[in-house]
């Protein structure tokens, strides 16, 4: 799996439950214009987003941080889901059908802009990358203090990219070290599993 379906799959499992209790309908049916989606966007994106001054004739403070917050949510769900049009639709059902469109419009013509966003905000949490690694199975015979080991030792090197400088990473494990790396690994591949 690629480094940017695992990101995508990450910013997705921190956001949905958030996104899933809202009720977008009930806010989306209450503009018309899509150059506040495209500003919703471009906040996202890490550009201007809109100002509440452009808008306080018609939203309430509390009003207009939630309409934020849902669309927002809206965009960042449906990029992130890989949401066809009709499933987008299909969650805007009790939206008029101008406003439904409006969003789709927005949704389909920036989505992987939005995507690429999503992906450069879960990569900012760690800039640090695998490029390769190696590993080797030794056994210890003996130690200064101890004549007769007879203990397996794995090592794994790991090259690292971190902020364009390439950095070498020796660990060595034992037995019990080792069970407990690969029973983490397993865990989070279930996770992964669960959000495709």
């Amino acid at each position: 799996m690629g480094q940017e379906r695992l990101t995508g799959l990450a910013m997705l499992s921190i956001e949905s439950d958030r996104a899933k209790k809202m009720d977008i309908g009930q806010i989306v049916d209450e503009f018309a214009e899509r150059k506040l989606c495209h500003r919703v966007v471009d906040g996202l994106c890490g550009r201007e987003p809109p100002h509440m001054a452009d808008y306080s004739s018609t939203w309430s403070l509390e009003e207009w941080l939630e309409l934020q917050k849902s669309l927002s949510a809206l965009f960042r769900l449906a990029v992130g889901n890989n949401s066809s049009d009709k499933e987008v639709l299909a969650g805007l059902w009790d939206v008029d059908g101008g406003y439904g469109e409006a969003v789709l419009s927005v949704l389909t013509s920036r989505r992987e802009e939005i995507r690429q966003a999503l992906v450069e905000r879960t990569n900012s949490i760690s800039s640090a990358t695998l490029q390769d690694f190696d590993w080797q199975l030794k056994l210890a015979l003996s130690s200064d203090k101890i004549s007769s080991l007879q203990t397996p030792l794995l090592s794994i090197s790991l090259d690292v990219r971190e902020n364009g400088v390439l950095r070498p990473i020796a660990v060595e494990m034992n037995r019990e070290e080792l069970h407990t790396l690969i029973s983490s690994l397993e865990a989070a591949n279930k996770v992964v599993l669960q959000l495709k």
